[in-house]
């Protein structure tokens, strides 16, 4: 049951022209898109890695995931920092919005409109629409996980 009074955070973001959010809680950062270097036996959602401030982070590429056309990362891009269950990740996005504040009881959950959520948190109730809530901890599923992890040990062992 959630509290009356309760409020939740999210960082909306949008990929070719639609939207979407994660909680801002996962947060960590936003920063501007830069090249990412592919990893062989990687999972086909994860587009490359790349170094913020010393540390390696996997690149998610969420356009793969939806169905949503692919292209290149470009200037105006962003990389939404974020934690997942295992590690940190960034999110390959369009651009991103001012954090949303919003009751809890305007959040509906993804188990109330679709059978398999699949990625999908639930959505929130906006003035101008609704915002597909992004579920970061259900964006790989297992085994894509351990090809990850495979993958990185991989490119870290072979110097990449």
């Amino acid at each position: 049951m959630v509290k009356e009074d309760a409020t939740i955070l999210f960082l909306p973001f949008w990929l070719c022209g639609r939207r979407f959010g994660v909680r801002l809680g996962q947060v960590q950062c936003v920063v501007r898109a830069v090249d990412a270097e592919p990893i062989p036996q990687a999972p086909t959602a994860v587009r490359g890695v790349f170094d913020l401030r010393g540390a390696i982070v996997p690149l998610l590429n969420i356009r793969r995931r939806f169905g949503l056309p692919d292209r290149e990362i470009g200037l105006n891009d962003h990389f939404i920092i974020a934690t997942a269950t295992r590690r940190t990740v960034a999110l390959w996005v369009d651009d991103t919005g001012a954090v949303l504040e919003r009751p809890a009881a305007d959040r509906v959950p993804a188990a109330e409109i679709l059978d398999r959520s699949g990625q999908i948190d639930g959505v929130l109730r906006l003035q101008d629409g609704l915002l597909l809530i992004h579920d970061l901890d259900r964006f790989l599923c297992a085994q894509e996980q351990e090809e990850l992890q495979i993958a990185l040990a991989a490119g870290v062992r072979s110097g990449n």
